[in-house]
C-alpha cells in the first residue's frame, strides 16, 4: 500500500479534533466538500471506516481513534519543531483572560488603549480554563489571577486585590446597616475557601453559624448580593463597577488584601512582539491609575457618612 498523502492524514486529525467537518475544514482553509473527499480517500487507503455521523457532527471510530491516537503527536511535534521559524505579527496580539476581569476592568479601559494604538489589532479570548501556552501557540499573552508563579510564564505584577462586604441597596433598606459587631447576624454569602473567618479575626464580630448560600466562583457571588440574596465578601475588582453603578453598596471603610493578585503572564516566545510590549506599558499604567482613583474612593468612603445615616435607619432585627 503506498503511503497516504500528508494533507488527509492532517485533514484527518483536524476532523478527529473538531468533531466537526464545517469547523476542521474552516480551520484548514478547505470546503466541507475536499476535506470529505480526503477522508473518504484516506479510508479507502485503509481500508477502514474512520468516523461515523452523529447528531452534532462526526466521531471516530475504534479503528480511527487507534490511528488518531498514533499520528496527532507527529503533528504536533511537526507545529512545536516549525513554531520559532513563523513569522509573527506585531499588529496582532491575542490575549486569554477570565469573563469576569475582562467585563469589570479590561473592557471597560480598551478603548483607551485602541485610540493610542489604532494599529493594533486585540482578540480577546474570555475562558475560565487555564490555557497551555506550549500547545495553544496562537496566544501571545494572558491575564491571570493568581500567586504570580507560573512555571515557564513571565509574570509582571499588574494589581493587588481586595475584599469587603458589600450589598444591594434594595437589601440595605429592609434589613438597615449593620456595624462590625453586629455583621454575623445578617445574611451572609460564603464561598469555598472563602475569607470570612480572616475578617471577623481582623475585624471582630461573631462568625454566622451558617451561611445564606455558598458560590463556587466569584461572578455568580457577586450576582447574588446585586440581587439581594445578602451581603457579599466580593473582590473589589470586580465588583467597582457594581458599586459606583448604585447596584451594590460597600458597608465598611475596612478591607482584606486577597490572598492572590492580578498579573500579565507571557511565554518566551512573546518577548519580542512589539504589539504586547504596548500592551504592557499600557497596562501598568492603567493598573497605577486604578489603584491611585481607589485610595481616592476609600478616602471619599472614610469622610462620608455611613449607609445608615443616608439612609436614615437604624440596624433592623433578622
Amino acid at each position: 500500500m503506498s503511503r497516504p498523502p500528508l494533507h488527509a492524514l492532517q485533514g484527518f486529525v483536524a476532523a478527529a479534533r473538531a468533531g466537526n467537518l464545517s469547523r476542521a475544514a474552516e480551520s484548514l482553509h478547505l470546503t466541507v466538500s475536499a476535506l470529505s473527499h480526503q477522508i473518504r480517500g484516506l479510508e479507502e487507503r485503509l481500508g477502514q471506516r474512520l468516523f461515523v455521523r452523529v447528531a452534532r457532527g462526526v466521531e471516530l471510530t475504534a479503528d480511527g481513534q487507534c490511528l488518531f491516537d498514533r499520528v496527532s503527536p507527529h503533528f504536533d511535534a511537526i507545529e512545536q519543531a516549525l513554531q520559532p521559524y513563523r513569522a509573527r505579527r506585531d499588529d496582532v496580539l491575542t490575549i486569554t483572560l477570565m469573563p469576569s476581569f475582562a467585563t469589570s476592568w479590561l473592557v471597560p479601559r480598551l478603548p483607551r488603549f485602541l485610540a493610542a494604538h489604532p494599529q493594533i489589532e486585540i482578540n480577546l479570548q474570555s475562558t475560565v480554563n487555564k490555557v497551555d501556552f506550549e500547545r495553544q501557540t496562537d496566544i501571545d499573552a494572558g491575564l491571570r489571577y493568581g500567586p504570580g508563579d507560573w512555571r515557564g510564564l513571565r509574570a509582571v505584577h499588574l494589581l493587588d486585590d481586595y475584599v469587603a462586604p458589600t450589598m444591594s441597596p434594595e437589601l440595605l433598606e429592609r434589613l438597615g446597616t449593620p456595624t462590625l459587631e453586629t455583621l454575623g447576624e445578617f445574611p451572609l454569602l460564603g464561598a469555598p475557601g472563602g475569607r470570612w473567618s480572616d475578617w471577623f479575626q481582623q475585624f471582630g464580630g461573631t462568625p454566622p453559624k451558617r451561611y445564606v448560600a455558598t458560590f463556587d466562583d466569584s461572578e455568580t457571588l457577586h450576582r447574588a448580593a446585586v440581587e439581594g440574596l445578602g451581603i457579599a465578601l466580593g473582590r473589589l475588582t470586580l465588583m467597582r463597577p457594581m458599586v459606583e453603578a448604585g447596584r451594590l453598596v460597600t458597608l465598611f471603610e475596612q478591607r482584606l488584601k486577597a490572598e492572590f493578585a492580578h498579573y500579565l503572564v507571557f511565554p518566551e516566545r512573546s518577548e519580542r512582539h512589539r504589539g504586547l510590549h504596548a500592551f504592557r506599558d499600557w497596562l501598568l499604567e492603567e493598573a497605577q491609575a486604578y489603584a491611585a482613583s481607589d485610595e481616592c474612593v476609600r478616602a471619599r468612603a472614610a469622610s462620608a457618612p455611613s449607609p445608615a445615616s443616608r439612609s436614615g435607619r437604624k440596624r433592623a432585627s433578622t
